[in-house]
């Protein structure tokens, strides 16, 4: 008798083992928004404060490219440009003396004009007269255009030097090297004294702080979720070791794709799943990399 009630037992555990359901909707692998930083200008890299593993914030400064020559170019365009504004002219004073001739010109118009009407001197003169304030109103002129043209050149080529000048000090600002965003450094590429050149990979920084459990789900467990959905999630540590984390639906693929090799889902069967994401608040405990599970 009390055998039959020892294999009723292990028949009603086997039961309940076999009718339990599992504590998660689907599986996937921990990452973070990562940055690749390359170098913006050449050079040799005077000084590079970064090692992997380094939490850092944002718009710091970790390095710095030399910056010699691109300030020598910056000095001589500032030199460029106050000898542009030395030859140009000051227009007041170099017509000055043709108009004082062009003021004279006109009170003698004036006077042998008023002879010529009194009849005390011949028309001639007045005739004379009139001929010369008319030259001289040409000079005049003519000065004037001559001038204003070189002082507008001279004015373009002061512009020309400014916009050279802030293009040197953009190159210059991008001697120093600073993090896109706070993080932690996953990969350094380069060390210091090294020369690099524009477009040479210097370091990969990931907000950890941040993560996302990227997993898949069938078609038939699309109809149970939406994008800022509260969910639970659970970071596998192996050896059964887990730790759960409130979770928020950031992403939901709208594409299928064939099943990954190393991921599981509610539906075994499923060949095509759409993919997930769901953000987390990381407390320095998961990894890129590392499974986890995602109950909805």
């Amino acid at each position: 008798m009390k055998r039959i009630y020892v294999l009723a037992g292990a028949a009603l555990m086997m039961a309940a083992c076999g009718n339990k359901e599992k504590d998660f909707d689907a599986t996937g692998t921990f990452e973070a928004t990562e940055t690749t930083v390359f170098a913006e200008q050449s050079g040799a890299l005077l000084s590079f404060d970064v090692e992997e593993g380094d939490k850092i914030d944002s718009a710091r400064q970790v390095g710095l490219i030399d910056t010699t020559q691109i300030w020598l170019k910056i000095q001589q365009t500032d030199a460029t440009k106050a000898v542009y504004q030395s030859q140009k002219p000051d227009m007041e004073r170099q017509i000055a003396a043709t108009r004082q001739q062009l003021a004279k010109a006109q009170q003698d118009e004036q006077r042998y004009r008023e002879l010529v009407a009194d009849g005390a001197a011949p028309s001639k003169m007045f005739d004379d007269a009139t001929s010369q304030v008319k030259v001289l109103q040409k000079q005049l002129d003519a000065q004037i255009s001559s001038l204003s043209t070189s002082t507008k050149a001279l004015d373009k080529q002061t512009a020309a030097a400014e916009v050279q000048k802030e293009q040197l000090l953009d190159m210059l600002r991008k001697c120093h090297i600073l993090t896109p965003t706070k993080g932690t450094i996953l990969e350094k590429y380069v060390e210091r004294g090294e020369f690099v050149s524009v477009g040479k990979p210097l370091f990969k920084i990931a907000d950890t702080e941040l993560m996302h459990l990227r997993a898949y789900v069938t078609s038939a467990q699309l109809q149970n979720i939406k994008i800022g959905q509260q969910v639970k999630v659970f970071a596998d540590y192996g050896d059964g070791q887990r730790k759960e984390y409130a979770g928020t639906i950031s992403w939901i693929s709208s594409r299928s794709e064939f099943t990954p090799k190393t991921v599981l889902t509610d539906d075994e069967r499923a060949d095509l799943v759409y993919a997930v994401k769901v953000a987390i608040k990381n407390d320095g405990f998961v990894k890129i990399g590392m499974y986890g599970e995602v109950k909805f």
